[in-house]
């Protein structure tokens, strides 16, 4: 079941770059900007609820949808460019391991724990 689920979430980042090539901008933008919603995990140096709060707010999927659709009704592509990189992040960590956070420590995901 996890390969299968992987293999779900790399169909969505696959989608996110397809999306992301159909805007104008350099394609050297992808992976400089791919990362940045990470800087959400800087909540975890107050404590756990807020570093999950912060961390599970950008990482969520339904964000980066509704800021892509907002961008793509209103035509402006720098917001849809940053609805496509909060839902590709998101997609891209979940192949990777990394789930939404519990509150209890970065490590409790809703995938299960990260790491032995």
């Amino acid at each position: 079941m996890k390969k299968l689920l992987s293999l779900e979430e790399f169909a969505q980042f696959a989608f996110g770059v397809f999306l992301f090539s159909k805007l104008s901008f350099a394609w050297w933008w992808f992976p400089v900007l791919i990362f940045l919603p990470d800087f959400s995990m800087l909540g975890y140096l107050f404590n756990a609820k807020i570093g999950a709060w912060g961390y599970n707010f950008f990482h969520h999927k339904a964000l980066g949808i509704v800021i892509l659709t907002i961008g793509f009704i209103y035509d402006f592509e720098v917001v849809s460019l940053t609805g496509i990189i909060l839902f590709s992040h998101a997609a891209l960590d979940r192949v990777l391991g990394y789930g939404l956070k519990h509150e209890t420590d970065f490590k409790d995901t809703h995938l299960g724990r990260i790491g032995k």
